[in-house]
């Protein structure tokens, strides 16, 4: 359950990364504005993997009203 949870917020937080590193590294050569649009889509993404992060899933207990 918890792993599930932190390789989901790995996995969105290096998606972000990638974005990042790859679009001052070698995007905005081509675009410019492409570059800016990808660092726009990776700032989104912190706040996006926290709640992905802390989303309840069906079988997590510690909120169980049961």
């Amino acid at each position: 359950m918890y792993e599930r949870r932190r390789r989901r917020y790995f996995v969105l937080m290096a998606v972000c990364l990638v974005l990042f590193v790859s679009a001052w590294g070698f995007v905005r050569l081509w675009s410019v504005p492409l570059a800016i649009a990808m660092c726009l889509v990776a700032a989104a993404i912190p706040p996006v993997a926290a709640i992905a992060a802390n989303r309840r899933e069906p079988d997590d207990r510690w909120w169980d009203e049961r």
